[in-house]
């Protein structure tokens, strides 16, 4: 049932994750359930770079980890360190990114907002496959384009890491109610 897979849904970090592969099909399925997520004048603004091979992975890391000393200002070696670390330990990183329709047909925002319902499909696909996932947006996602060619108007808003894990996931909460966020008109 699609609610109990909302509610037991939750982040599962790449320090969590084992070593099993993740196949390319099982990323093209969960790709395939991000291609139909609600796009207002369907502009399918989603769009995603996918780091499966190990290679990839490292060149990711590699980037990532020099591109971080580049530009903080006082650069933590241990800092460091993990940002090359994650992609390693995942079996996948997807690229979130958008593309902006050229017509500006609809606010930024209903893209940005598409694009992260696309991510919440892909998110949902995972956890029924038992394939952990986080999204992180680090400020290094704004460089990514150094990487990868990106089309005119096209942007990263993160990174969706990917992984197989064994622990058994803590059940989820919330701060308030849904009744305390909602005013009957």
């Amino acid at each position: 049932m699609i609610s109990e897979h909302i509610r037991s849904r939750r982040s599962v970090f790449p320090v969590q994750y084992n070593n099993t592969p993740i196949s390319k099909e099982e990323i093209e399925k969960i790709l395939e359930t991000a291609n139909w997520a609600p796009t207002h004048r369907k502009t399918e603004p989603w769009r995603f770079k996918v780091f499966h091979s190990e290679s990839s992975r490292q060149q990711l890391a590699d980037f990532l980890s020099k591109t971080y000393k580049e530009i903080a200002e006082s650069p933590s070696e241990f800092k460091q360190k993990k940002i090359a670390e994650k992609p390693m330990q995942s079996a996948c990183v997807i690229a979130i990114c958008m593309q902006r329709d050229t017509k500006e047909s609809v606010p930024e925002w209903e893209e940005v907002a598409a694009t992260a319902m696309a991510v919440q499909n892909m998110w949902l696909t995972a956890q029924e496959m038992n394939i952990g996932a986080y999204w992180s947006s680090p400020a290094l996602k704004d460089h990514l384009h150094k990487l990868v060619t990106f089309q005119e108007g096209e942007q990263c808003l993160g990174f969706f890491y990917m992984g197989k894990y064994d622990e058994v996931l803590l059940e989820g909460q919330r701060k308030t109610s849904i009744e305390e966020k909602t005013e009957w008109i």
